[in-house]
């Protein structure tokens, strides 16, 4: 095979070394976004003060989940991880239906920001005379975030890294006065981290409300493999890319949210909570003046719009990291027999060609049908597709924590701990995340059956129909996505490369 053919089959390798792929990765957990959404629902409709906890004991989980993970990496490098992962150990047909799930995922996820950002950038833009619907806005941003995705990897990293830093710089600014001030109560560690706190209000009931919307903010860390063919050395990189993707998410989430406790004090945190979210009288129509106002409190008015405006760039990095990781994905289905080989070749700048401009068509198509339709970008499009995104995900990590235990019970190249007992753990953790997130997806989606509160522990998977649907569609496209590793018996030798190995 030429060099050209080479260079037209393969992503470019050694475009980023572990900060790229952090950067990427935080990005792409968005923790702006998840401390003025999902932090104040976890609060008012989980667990209160015992919020920080659960995010603490979320990273956990995922920190254990990523021994296995990691150690898988030492074997597969490829743009698809989850893919190769569970191909591995659990044979072909398992992973192209885990694929179909990664799929679902990063695009559901990547919608669910479109309908955000367009919201947002409406409002903001709105206030200052110049009104426009929230769709166009997503428009222009699809058209800037599939142009960047086109270019090398290295510059959209470089573009992510910057608004990271002053994404985190805000939420630390914040953090910081509030503790250093102390609060109406002082700190009060054991109200938010003492296992009675963490677990308030019963699984079925608050805490696990809270522990469904804490895995909900952690999606993007698994994408730390998928930049593996990209990065400077692949063993390496991937793994501590991945403690410090987590490790990163879970002490901002941790502190910061434990900052906003001892900001409101951790006595009266659910009246404080629902009164500075209210409009007109409606708790949590408005979460992010949770933290703006707290910002205002402790730092100064000026904040609060700073934070404003971050919570946008913060939104578009996260468009741009999940555009990025749904490319790759079609570029490995591609390069593996299961989509046509045109997925499989990438531009001058080493891009997933095809793979970025199918996920831009497909966004594309859906923001219109939603525009069209008159639905609303946040309450139905953010919403759903950000419920349908953390259960795909979820799911794949548990099919790839049993591959890695398959995996190394048949080879060497793993511990005990690595390759059984993180692994099994991990499963457990996983598990729970899943029953909780499935169970409780009516509040997270907001597709309750009629006549029922979803903020009640008997709400527990009351769904309406449309909910079903939405809940189920991962399971769906795994089920797909079996089918068509099974019917599908073209003779690739890259199959065998990526897959079975």
């Amino acid at each position: 095979m030429s060099t050209v053919e080479k260079q037209g089959t393969s992503l470019k390798k050694g475009r980023l070394g572990v900060l790229g792929i952090v950067f990427f990765v935080v990005a792409a957990s968005a923790p702006l976004v998840g401390m003025t959404g999902a932090v104040p629902v976890a609060m008012l409709a989980g667990n209160g003060a015992g919020t920080p906890g659960t995010y603490l004991a979320v990273g956990i989980i995922l920190l254990v989940f990523s021994v296995g993970y990691t150690a898988m990496s030492h074997k597969v490098t490829n743009a698809g991880a989850f893919f190769a992962y569970v191909g591995k150990g659990l044979g072909k047909n398992m992973g192209v239906g885990s694929a179909f799930v990664s799929i679902v995922g990063y695009i559901t996820i990547q919608l669910a920001i479109y309908g955000f950002f367009g919201a947002i950038m409406a409002g903001q833009i709105g206030a200052l005379g110049f009104v426009l619907p929230w769709y166009v806005w997503a428009l222009l941003a699809w058209v800037l975030v599939t142009g960047l995705s086109l270019l090398k990897v290295d510059v959209g990293a470089r573009i992510l890294g910057v608004l990271m830093i002053l994404e985190i710089l805000s939420l630390l600014v914040v953090a910081v006065a509030i503790l250093a001030n102390g609060g109406p109560e002082g700190w009060n560690l054991g109200a938010s981290f003492a296992p009675d706190a963490v677990l308030a209000g019963g699984i079925a009931g608050g805490a696990g409300i809270a522990f469904a919307f804490a895995f909900a903010s952690f999606i993007g860390f698994e994408a730390t493999a998928i930049y593996g063919e990209e990065s400077k050395d692949p063993k390496k990189t991937v793994r501590r890319a991945t403690y410090w993707a987590i490790g990163i998410i879970t002490v901002l989430f941790a502190v910061v949210s434990f900052a906003m406790v001892t900001g409101m004090g951790a006595n009266g945190i659910f009246d404080q909570v629902a009164e500075r979210s209210a409009v007109d009288g409606v708790p949590l129509a408005d979460p992010a003046a949770v933290i703006f106002s707290l910002a205002g409190e402790y730092v100064g008015p000026w904040l609060p719009q700073v934070m404003g405006w971050l919570v946008i760039t913060s939104l578009f990095a996260g468009l741009l990291a999940f555009q990025n990781a749904a490319g790759r994905y079609f570029f490995a289905m591609g390069r593996g027999g299961v989509l046509p080989a045109a997925f499989a070749r990438t531009n001058k700048a080493g891009a997933p060609t095809a793979g970025v401009i199918l996920t831009s068509i497909i966004a594309g198509i859906v923001i219109i049908i939603f525009a069209i339709a008159n639905l609303d970008p946040i309450l139905n499009l953010f919403y759903w597709m950000s419920g349908i995104t953390v259960i795909a995900i979820v799911l794949v990590e548990i099919l790839v924590s049993i591959a890695v235990i398959v995996y190394f019970i048949k080879n060497t190249g793993a511990n005990v701990w690595q390759g059984k007992i993180a692994p099994i753990l991990a499963i457990i953790g996983l598990a729970f995340g899943e029953f909780l997130l499935m169970s409780r997806f009516n509040l997270l989606a907001g597709t309750v059956a009629d006549g029922v509160d979803p903020s009640l522990p008997e709400s527990a998977w009351a769904l309406s129909p449309l909910g079903w649907f939405l809940v189920l569609l991962p399971f769906i496209a795994l089920v797909v996505g079996i089918v068509v590793g099974a019917l599908n018996k073209k003779e690739n030798a890259n199959l065998t490369k990526d897959i079975l190995g």
